[in-house]
Order: C-alpha cells, then sequence, then structure tokens
C-alpha cells in the first residue's frame, strides 16, 4: 500500500516566482510597495487579498512574475497555500514575507493540497512545486504529509483491493518501514483466542476477518494504544443499507486509516513511546451465517450483546479491541471509528465528535485541534441514556431503540469495554472529504490525525 511520495516541495529555489502571501490588513501597504503597473494591474482585476484567493502578477513581458494569495488568520493559515499545487501554473514559485513562524503551516498545508490519488487514473499534471520556506520544519512537514497521504490512499481504495488482508498488509508494510512488529488473529482463531465479535460481525464475507495487533518502541517507555475500526466495506449486514448509504462504505475503515497514519507519524517522529496499534479487519458481509437481529454474541470482556441491528456492527468489533487494548494499562488510549451518522447530523463532515470521560484530555486534545486546524468538538458521554442499551436477555443491546442520540449511544457503548482507570478518547470521525477545500481535495481525509498527534508530541516528545 505503500508508494513513493511527492509532496510537492522543491530543495533548490532558484528561477522560482515570488510568491506573496497577503493579509487584508497589510493589502493597502503591501500595494504601495508595487511598481505603478503592477498595483494598477491588481486594483484593475479586484485583488483583494481574500482568504487562499492567488492571483497571478504579470511582468512587463506579460510572462508571470510572481503571484500574491490572501492569507488566511490565525491556525488556519495551514491552508493559505492549500489550493495553489493544483491551480497554479506547473513551476516553482517561493514565498516572499512569511510571517515568523508560518513556514512550516504554509509548507505542509501545500503539502497536503499536492495530493492526489493515482492508483486507477493518472494524474491530468504534475503540481506546481514551492521551494522549501526559510526556516521550515522538513522533517515534521514531510513526516504529517507522509502519514496524511497514506490514511488518504487507505481511505480512496476500493474494496475490491482493500479488504482485511490488504488492511493487514499495509500494516506489514508500515511495519517493515519503522521495525515494528504485526501480529494477525484470523478467521477461526479470532474464537480460539478470545474475540468473538471480531468473529461474529467478519463471518459473513468470504474473505475471513482479522485482528491486526502493530507493536513498536522500547518496551519500557509510556504505553501509546491507538484502536481504529476496519471495516472494509460495510452492506448493513441482514439490516441492509439502502444504495445512497452504501456507496460510500469503502470508507468504512477510516478509523483504522487515522490510526495506522498517526502510527506513521509517531515513528516517524520517532516518540519515545511504546506504540500498539489493533485494529479488527472485517467485511459486514450478506450471507448464510450473517449475524441476525436477536442474536445474542459474546464479548472479549464476557459481557454478552443482544444484536438490534446488524447495521451497527463497528461497535461490536471495537468492543473486543478496546478489551484487549486495556490488559496493557496504556498510559493513553484513543480509537477512531467511522461510527455514526449521528455524529456527522449533529456537527458535520468537517468537526470530528470527540467523547472522554477524562476532562483534562479533553481540554488538551481540544487545544490540539485549534492549534492544528483539525476541528474536534467534545460531545457528552450522557450517562443517563445508559438505560438504553439494556436488554432483557443480554448484559447490553447493541443499538438503542429510536432514532435520537446514537453517537452518544455508541459512545456509551464502547464504554462499557474500557478500563475506567486507562484515560481514553474515541473519535467518531469522518474520514472523507465531501468536497474540496483548500488542502483537503474530495476524497479520503486523515481526520484527527494532525490534533492527536500534536496531543501525542506535547506529551511525550
Amino acid at each position: 500500500m505503500s508508494r513513493a511520495i511527492d509532496i510537492g516541495l522543491a530543495d533548490h529555489a532558484a528561477g522560482a516566482l515570488p510568491l506573496h502571501v497577503v493579509h487584508k490588513a497589510g493589502l493597502p501597504a503591501w500595494l504601495a510597495g508595487l511598481p505603478a503597473p503592477q498595483r494598477r494591474w491588481l486594483q484593475g482585476v479586484g485583488f483583494a487579498a481574500e482568504p487562499g484567493k492567488a492571483q497571478i502578477v504579470p511582468g512587463r513581458d506579460g510572462e508571470p512574475a510572481a503571484v500574491a494569495v490572501g492569507g488566511m488568520p490565525g491556525h488556519e493559515a495551514l491552508w493559505t497555500l492549500g489550493d495553489l499545487p493544483a491551480t497554479l501554473p506547473p513551476g516553482t514559485y517561493r514565498v516572499e514575507g512569511a510571517a515568523r513562524g508560518a513556514a512550516t503551516a504554509l509548507a505542509l498545508g501545500w503539502a497536503l493540497g499536492a495530493y492526489a490519488f493515482t492508483r486507477y487514473k493518472a494524474p491530468k499534471r504534475a503540481p506546481a512545486r514551492l521551494a522549501w520556506p526559510r526556516g521550515a520544519d522538513r522533517a515534521e512537514v514531510e513526516n504529517v504529509a507522509a502519514a496524511t497521504w497514506l490514511a488518504r490512499d487507505l481511505v480512496n481504495t476500493p474494496a475490491e483491493d482493500l479488504g482485511p488482508r490488504e488492511l493487514l498488509q499495509a500494516a506489514r508494510d508500515l511495519a517493515s518501514t519503522h521495525r515494528a512488529r504485526v501480529r494477525a488473529v484470523a478467521g477461526a482463531g479470532l474464537l480460539r483466542e478470545n474475540y468473538p465479535a471480531i468473529h461474529a460481525v467478519g463471518r459473513a464475507a468470504a474473505r475471513p476477518p482479522c485482528l491486526i495487533d502493530l507493536t513498536w518502541g522500547d518496551r519500557d517507555a509510556p504505553r501509546v494504544t491507538l484502536v481504529g475500526k476496519g471495516v472494509c466495506f460495510d452492506t448493513g449486514g441482514l439490516n441492509l443499507k439502502a444504495g445512497p448509504q452504501m456507496a460510500l462504505m469503502k470508507k468504512d475503515m477510516g478509523g483504522a486509516a487515522v490510526a495506522l497514519g498517526i502510527a506513521r507519524a509517531v515513528m516517524g517522529a520517532r516518540l519515545p513511546v511504546r506504540l500498539r496499534v489493533l485494529v479488527p479487519a472485517v467485511e459486514n458481509s450478506v450471507s448464510g451465517s450473517a449475524l441476525r437481529p436477536r442474536d445474542v454474541i459474546g464479548t472479549r470482556a464476557g459481557k454478552t450483546v443482544e444484536i438490534t441491528n446488524t447495521d451497527a456492527e463497528g461497535r461490536l468489533i471495537l468492543a473486543d479491541a478496546l478489551s484487549e487494548a486495556c490488559r496493557d494499562k496504556p498510559a493513553l488510549l484513543f480509537d477512531f471509528a467511522t461510527l455514526t451518522g449521528a455524529a456527522r447530523v449533529a456537527l458535520g463532515p468537517q468537526v470530528q465528535s470527540l467523547f472522554t470521560p477524562d476532562d483534562e484530555l479533553a481540554a488538551r486534545l481540544g487545544r490540539a485541534a485549534a492549534e492544528t486546524a483539525d476541528p474536534l468538538w467534545r460531545m457528552p458521554l450522557w450517562r443517563g441514556y445508559r438505560r438504553n442499551l439494556d436488554s432483557k436477555v443480554a448484559d447490553l443491546v447493541n443499538m438503542a431503540d429510536g432514532a435520537f442520540g446514537d453517537a452518544i449511544h455508541a459512545a456509551l457503548f464502547l464504554s462499557e469495554f474500557v478500563d475506567p482507570a486507562v484515560p481514553w478518547a474515541h473519535l467518531d470521525v469522518m474520514a472523507w472529504n465531501s468536497r474540496a477545500a483548500p488542502g483537503r481535495p474530495e476524497g479520503g481525509e486523515a481526520t484527527g490525525l494532525r490534533a492527536v498527534f500534536a496531543l501525542l508530541k506535547q506529551a511525550f516528545a
């Protein structure tokens, strides 16, 4: 699954066109410093330094002499150059007059905007290139860009070419690059090793389910565990989805993609942690062996679950993985999952739902999200709704009756399988850009990656 990437940044600035980042407040002064023909031309075409909007400035011969782009405010500055790799004419550009401390963000935004999914179709053109801005942290940009590209590639790959076995291979490729170890428990082995919920969800598919277990780092270092939902395709099971709801279900392994992307960033930065990544990888398919509504299944934790909806399968496989994750008593535990449509109804596609019982962890994640322009919004683990998960025949139902509060119900369900002594956060993520935005092409997205990686750097670097 790994590929060589070209993040659109160049080592040499020789012959590069100057690229000026201009903020609205500074536009009059910047225009005043230009030669009169260029100033009149920019005024004539109505350049107003609108955030992210670029304008080519011609020279005396009519050829491009420079580019002006409206700067974005605050931490959103990350996206100032995000559109330009695909929209500027091919060539190399160099940033002029970047604000102190902005070089890394500008370079990263350019790198994220240079992404294209090219597995099945060659790009129409190479991206424009940016000379490395002076003062940019190259290692940070290259690391986060590579991690993001990995997650995007995984989400964008259709299920025909990305089933549980291929997701396992992606983890093995990543492990090989960074000298990590991967263990897999697959098929009937899941029953032998007591992962009954993962097996129950994946048993109907032609491709067997598996639990991917990646470990890296010093055994004595603080333990950080990432759990990612790896439903490589979700038909809904016997509670079959309608066509429009099934159309994007190749992205239902987006949580796994984000977890592997963060792992790539952690290992690339060589953070002093003992990293573990657990990915339950399945297909939720329809066959004679599929889970049925009102079946009762076991879990690794010993709790029984009555199946009230086979389309609420992600929380089942995460239950087994979270139980295993807590066995090591990690210092931090995160899970990532494209878990509920309710989260998208509540917050839309750009803001990711964050659930945690830990106020301090929530505050730290909130700050990291703001600093990285990777928005998270804390949602309530409202204990008053816990009774909605009660079953008359089992310990729990997997989905509460009614249409209200499913994102909360799903998070409460997961909390039943997490040791209260373990600091834990659940991210219900979109993992997809439904429309293009600067630095964020339409398609798979590593939602939550930058925020969680920033927190881990702050905690352990």
